[in-house]
């Protein structure tokens, strides 16, 4: 028996049988507003290609854009981040000093 399953509603619309968020009644913000990293970048005179290729670990431009711009990352993607920073501005920040949030 599939743990999830999809089934279409008269007007052909597809229903989830079992949301994707673990509270169905408030679902989690996914944009969040600009983070501190975004004005710790600016501040630096750092763009997302120099944390990108300060990187040792496969980290996209797209990743940095989302983690400035706001969008809600996994916890995976947030310690990517979160490392190429450290080395690109030869800092030992921690989390809570770039995202306003936990994944």
């Amino acid at each position: 028996m599939p743990l999830r399953s999809n089934a279409r509603e008269a007007s052909g619309r597809l229903t989830d049988s079992f949301p994707m968020s673990t509270t169905p009644d408030t679902p989690r913000p996914r944009d969040l507003g600009e983070q501190p990293l975004g004005r710790l970048m600016a501040e630096r005179g750092l763009r997302p290609a120099d944390l990108v290729s300060a990187s040792t670990e496969q980290l996209t431009h797209k990743m940095v854009a989302r983690a400035v711009r706001g969008r809600r990352l996994t916890a995976n993607t947030m310690g990517k981040v979160l490392r190429a920073w450290n080395l690109a501005a030869d800092r030992g920040d921690v989390e809570s000093v770039l995202f306003d949030y936990v994944p």
